[in-house]
């Protein structure tokens, strides 16, 4: 099991401890004043890795050799000059610039592919790296194939890549899924792609797009590391499973309190056991009835178990983001964390759950190391 949680807040990156008692606390800070969007660590040889958005002064990646005490800044990606004249806008008709504004995943290459990097970014660019997060290399054949130009942004304004999967049987296939804009498919590690979303539904589109790859919403995309072939998805339309591979999808109905929200997480092993965070979707984007929940199926979707117990059930109206929500590689210990700064931890699956944190920054992310 892990001892130690990173969680990623606008103000900083902390770090949490389950002492030898057992009690969690925090007991250290890095970058504290920054915006750190996002930690990953790197299972190949342990390094940390925290992306920085420091708004006007653009984004930063830097990388830790020895668990947060010191740091190394790193290269960034760097998007291609547009064509003279050329202007991309969203469906709103905002400019949808070609540079970066944020990383919004990180995730390693296999154990047979040392140094190799993905990164999935606003705008909607995929990076990247065979030297670590030194330099960067646009993944070219995504950027200008023409459905991106009808991927339409969500609540970041413009279209996002935040989930990355590395098929664990072939390091070429890569699965991305994009922030109103589908799940794409490449088999040669970025030469060719392809949308698979049959079984997907947007209701919020007009009629003849709501089956629409570039209408699918998928809020955050995870792959089972035992059971390969089983994909979960939180979509802002509800909730997906597909068991061939990510080639089609089932939508899972009738989930209480609700079946919208941001992130979820799969058990290592059991790829029938997913955790989902429920909210109100659209306008308000809070909790159901003022009350922080998780819900986890075992029965690959058939059931559902709604979590309560050590959480707020009152008054509470924390969300959580799309990479607030982590499992460690035992499958026990889950946390989560809130925009309005709580982080809580359960040692039994989500049975039972304890406050780690109440007034943190807006907690961007959490993960495991």
């Amino acid at each position: 099991m892990s001892d130690q949680l990173l969680v990623s807040t606008r103000k900083g990156l902390f770090s949490a401890r389950r002492t030898a008692r057992g009690v969690w606390d925090l007991d250290s800070v890095s970058f504290l004043g920054d915006n750190v969007s996002l930690t990953m660590q790197d299972p190949r040889d342990g390094a940390w890795y925290a992306a920085l958005d420091h708004g006007h002064f653009g984004a930063k990646l830097h990388r830790s050799r020895d668990r947060g005490a010191t740091w190394e800044e790193l290269g960034v990606p760097a998007y291609p000059t547009p064509p003279e004249g050329h202007v991309e806008k969203d469906f709103l008709g905002r400019e949808i610039p070609w540079r970066l504004i944020r990383f919004w995943c990180l995730t390693p290459g296999l154990a047979s592919q040392p140094g190799l990097l993905w990164a999935g970014t606003l705008p909607g660019g995929l990076f990247w790296s065979e030297d670590f997060g030194a330099t960067w290399n646009l993944v070219e054949a995504l950027w200008h194939m023409p459905e991106r130009r009808k991927w339409a942004g969500g609540g970041a304004d413009v279209p996002g890549i935040h989930s990355i999967c590395v098929d664990p049987r072939d390091g070429n296939r890569v699965v991305v899924a994009v922030s109103s804009g589908g799940v794409w498919h490449t088999k040669d590690r970025g030469k060719t792609w392809t949308a698979h979303t049959k079984g997907m539904r947007a209701d919020y589109a007009p009629p003849e797009l709501v089956e629409a790859p570039e209408s699918q919403d998928p809020h955050r995309l995870v792959q089972c590391p035992a059971a390969p072939h089983v994909w979960w998805l939180q979509h802002h339309n509800g909730i997906f499973r597909s068991t061939d591979d990510a080639m089609s999808w089932t939508e899972i109905k009738d989930v209480k309190p609700s079946v919208f929200g941001f992130p979820v997480v799969v058990h290592p092993k059991d790829p029938d056991t997913a955790w989902f965070v429920p909210a109100i979707k659209d306008e308000r984007r809070i909790p159901v009835e003022g009350r922080v929940v998780v819900n986890r199926t075992r029965d690959g979707g058939r059931t559902f178990e709604t979590l309560h117990k050590g959480l707020p059930q009152a008054w509470a109206y924390d969300l959580v983001y799309r990479h607030a929500l982590d499992l460690d590689a035992s499958g026990e210990r889950l946390a989560f964390g809130s925009t309005t700064g709580s982080v809580w931890i359960s040692e039994n699956s989500g049975d039972d759950w304890l406050t780690l944190a109440e007034h943190l920054p807006p907690v961007h992310a959490v993960l495991f190391v």
